[in-house]
């Protein structure tokens, strides 16, 4: 069985380029919607070395990581197409990638969680 932090890069890897998925949504997406901030430490443990499209995940009301990889992530969702508004956020429902559906499987959603 996978950990829920590879079951939360699985889902990661998966975003196209030029859409975004908040915390909310990926938690959503594994049948675990009130465990948003678990996505959170899943996704802090990402290092700059890895491949996975890190950067396409936001906060529910569009703002970036905070401190030293905010701008790389703007210019990285800037360089695909993605817009910001005024105040440098992005705007989530234009953006969001809508996957076949935003519902976890039933199966995935009896699995225990293993970290």
């Amino acid at each position: 069985m996978k950990s829920f932090n590879q079951q939360v890069y699985d889902i990661v890897e998966r975003i196209p380029a030029g859409y975004v998925l908040t915390y909310g949504d990926i938690a959503k997406i594994l049948g675990r919607p009130r465990m948003a901030r678990f996505v959170g430490f899943a996704m802090s443990a990402v290092c700059e070395t890895d491949n996975r499209p890190w950067h396409r995940v936001t906060f529910a009301d569009g703002r970036l990581w905070d401190g030293q990889w905010e701008k790389v992530q703007h210019d990285m969702l800037a360089s695909e197409g993605v817009g910001f508004t005024a105040d440098g956020r992005i705007d989530v429902e234009k953006y969001r990638w809508h996957p076949e559906s935003m519902a976890a499987p039933m199966n995935l959603r009896d699995m225990p969680l293993k970290f």
